[in-house]
């Protein structure tokens, strides 16, 4: 597989009330996209599910999909910190 983890991680609002969840690769944030997205899933989820699945396949680099997650969890008003935990 390829290298297709955060420099930085991303937090999001958990579906469950009150907890986040720390997303450190393009891997984590499909699988967010795909199991946990709240609402609709418009064409910011779906460029970032694009970006993702780049990523991962080698295709492009982890900070653009990871650019396109954060606006696409901004969008959906899910985006909690883009900054490293601590």
């Amino acid at each position: 597989m390829e290298n297709n983890r955060f420099e930085t991680p991303v937090t999001v609002k958990s579906p469950a009330p009150g907890a986040d969840i720390l997303l450190r690769s393009a891997s984590e944030a499909t699988s967010y996209l795909l199991n946990s997205w709240p609402g609709k899933r418009g064409p910011k989820h779906r460029e970032a599910l694009q970006a993702c699945n780049d990523a991962i396949e080698g295709i492009k680099p982890a900070m653009t999909a990871r650019r396109a997650f954060i606006a696409a969890a901004r969008d959906a008003s899910v985006f909690v910190s883009d900054k490293a935990p601590g």
